[in-house]
């Protein structure tokens, strides 16, 4: 998909590719979520360093690495979700900072946010998703599992040293 068809995409889903003006409040809802959760530890996204900038780091150009930010009518930013292309498997991409801002989550906003990235990674030519997670995020996990993951040992190439849970789907 070029960058236009994906716009378009996007925008029928209250959804557009990250930009520099989302930057702060995506990454005040990702660390907000963390900390509720007591994961606001080294080895976890809190601490990425590209998380203030994150932008910078998914505009690459490249099918391969992408972030979604997800708005409600106003266009006021309540969720977002990223991948990128996960070397530790064929075909593989891994799902990214997928989170929903407090007062918008049980409204199906993580589902459409884990069914858009899907439909992304398989228009892009990826034949899995992989992600990682924490046992203490129990909803998340669940929401994983009625999407047809499946847990996996811990790749090699794991970066963020806390987490504890693995997750596999084949599209």
């Amino acid at each position: 998909m070029n960058r236009q068809k994906i716009q378009a995409w996007l925008k029928e889903r209250n959804m557009h590719l990250i930009t520099k003006d989302d930057d702060a409040v995506i990454a005040a809802i990702i660390r907000a979520n963390l900390e509720r959760y007591h994961l606001d530890i080294p080895g976890t996204a809190y601490f990425d360093p590209e998380l203030d900038h994150l932008s910078r780091y998914y505009d690459s150009g490249s099918e391969a690495r992408t972030y979604f930010i997800l708005t409600e009518e106003s266009g006021r930013v309540i969720g977002g979700v990223g991948m990128e292309k996960f070397s530790g498997f064929d075909r593989c991409a891994e799902v990214q900072k997928l989170y929903v801002a407090e007062g918008w989550k049980g409204r199906g906003y993580g589902k459409l946010l884990m069914k858009t990235i899907e439909e992304y990674a398989r228009a892009a030519g990826f034949r899995r998703l992989y992600l990682e997670t924490h046992s203490n995020l129990e909803v998340a996990m669940r929401m994983y599992e009625k999407y047809g993951f499946h847990l996996i040992g811990r790749p090699e190439s794991v970066v963020h040293s806390t987490m504890d849970r693995f997750y596999m789907k084949e599209l």
